[in-house]
């Protein structure tokens, strides 16, 4: 049996945020089943989160995204706690997507081609997304954009599949006792999920 080895990223800038604590929750879980688990927390690491040049000139890493980096190719399963701004995630996520997921380290292209060497396989991941509209308001009206983004457009088109979704609606409006079921659910996904590998 091998040690589940998990890279725990929290999408929201404010740390006393109920992502963060899902993403605590989530964290003990995985842990308590054996799992060791790194965690990246953007709201506290230092970065730009501007891709200033694009793809056509090279932005030096600061040392926290080289850290970021060495954690993601050291994980077999990404979990991305966030909210749901605007249809999709927060500007600190999307910038952290576009600095560190860089060609040569999440994929490769190939000369005079439209096709792309995926450099994340064999990993797998989870979206925990919290929103304060209702679930069936996201999926029928906005489609689940940014679900469809995360999964699609970013994770597997590096390799990581499959990807998992967990969606947690009207935030706002949920009750002291609904936010700690969730929270005791999100622990037990943890647990579930931090399950040595064979």
């Amino acid at each position: 049996m091998t040690t589940s080895k998990i890279a725990l990223i929290i999408g929201h800038p404010y740390p006393e945020s109920y992502c963060n604590s899902l993403a605590q929750a989530y964290a003990r879980g995985a842990a308590g089943n054996g799992a060791e688990v790194r965690v990246l927390d953007l709201g506290r690491i230092g970065f730009d989160p501007n891709l200033k040049y694009g793809y056509h000139k090279r932005t030096d890493l600061e040392p926290d995204l080289i850290s970021a980096q060495e954690t993601i190719r050291w994980a077999d399963h990404l979990v991305f706690v966030y909210p749901n701004w605007w249809g999709t995630m927060p500007a600190l996520l999307k910038g952290f997507i576009d600095r560190v997921f860089l060609p040569g380290f999440a994929f490769q292209s190939r000369p005079d081609s439209l096709l792309v060497k995926k450099l994340l396989k064999g990993k797998t991941a989870r979206l925990i997304v919290t929103m304060d509209s209702p679930p069936w308001y996201y999926r029928l009206v906005l489609r689940r954009s940014g679900h469809h983004v995360m999964r699609r457009g970013v994770l597997q088109f590096c390799g990581i599949t499959p990807v998992k979704i967990t969606e947690i609606g009207t935030v706002k409006t949920k009750s002291a006792e609904s936010r700690t079921k969730w929270l005791r659910k999100i622990e037990s996904l943890g647990f579930k999920e931090g399950t040595p590998t064979k």
